[in-house]
């Protein structure tokens, strides 16, 4: 099991390392002239070490296409705290875990780039598994950028089994969803969670599959829509979202609970918040 920690581990961190590449890339390429008067943005990293053991890599770019975008990953171990372990499978009677991955949340400047998720992780107790997925939540919906976000996790996951797809596409949908607003946060994606199907080897592919896919599809939607400007208005409504983004992480978001009850760095945790949202009048 060491090996497969450090070979999942490695593999995060080299995610994060091409994801960031491939953002500042777009920020320098961009000649949207709402944006030239904006520095173009780098990552800017910090890492931090977790008193019960382990720690991570906090990378936060502010830039002009992406107002705020952060690629964190982590390592960390140790014992979940007596109130969460029956809520872990495998920890209910040996409390000791280790868990790796990578989480990400993008907010892009312009109304018409969408706000996304991905993370991916795994998580070794008595019992071990993969989770993760990756959900759009664009503020001005386009059918093609729906369709091929879609397409693309469902690529990642018929590489494994046709079943997947249905499977963790319905399961993005049921799970980010705002039931005190009573309607979903975006147009979903995928999310799954204790994935393990007895091949370590094939859910450790899938797993990097559906960050390898996040990596191509959301780049290139973004390059589709980076040169559009945007009126006062849009940008109010995009303002308007995000705080249904914030109302779902705080409330819902099981990656922000687990972070919290084990320890992790708060700012990383915080991390997916917007730098600027707003709620309508009541």
């Amino acid at each position: 099991m060491e090996d497969k920690k450090k070979r999942a581990s490695s593999w995060f961190q080299d995610l994060q390392s091409q994801i960031i590449a491939t953002f500042e890339a777009i920020e320098r390429e961009t000649t949207n002239p709402q944006l030239q008067d904006l520095t173009s943005g780098t990552f800017k990293k910090s890492s931090w070490d977790r008193p019960g053991g382990g720690g991570g890599m906090m990378a936060v770019l502010e830039g002009r296409v992406f107002e705020k975008a952060g690629v964190n990953v982590s390592t960390v171990w140790g014992e979940f705290s007596e109130e969460f372990r029956a809520q872990i499978p495998g920890a209910d009677h040996d409390p000791r875990f280790w868990a790796s991955g990578i989480s990400l949340v993008v907010h892009p400047r312009s109304p018409h780039l969408p706000t996304v998720h991905m993370n991916t992780r795994f998580i070794v107790t008595q019992k071990h598994w993969f989770g993760g997925g990756a959900d759009l939540t664009p503020h001005f919906p386009v059918e093609k950028d729906t369709a091929d976000f879609h397409t693309a996790m469902q690529g990642a996951c018929d590489l494994y089994d046709e079943e997947y797809y249905p499977k963790y596409k319905k399961w993005a949908d049921d799970y980010f969803f705002l039931p005190h607003r009573n309607e979903p946060r975006g147009i979903g994606g995928i999310f799954y969670d204790y994935h393990n199907s007895e091949n370590w080897e094939n859910d450790f592919a899938f797993t990097q599959d559906v960050g390898k896919a996040f990596h191509h599809i959301y780049p290139e939607i973004v390059r589709r829509h980076v040169e559009r400007t945007w009126t006062p208005e849009e940008r109010s409504h995009q303002l308007k979202r995000r705080g249904r983004y914030v109302e779902f992480n705080l409330l819902y978001d099981r990656g922000t609970q687990f972070g919290f009850k084990t320890g992790g760095n708060t700012d990383a945790i915080l991390m997916s918040m917007p730098p600027v949202a707003e709620w309508p009048a009541p």
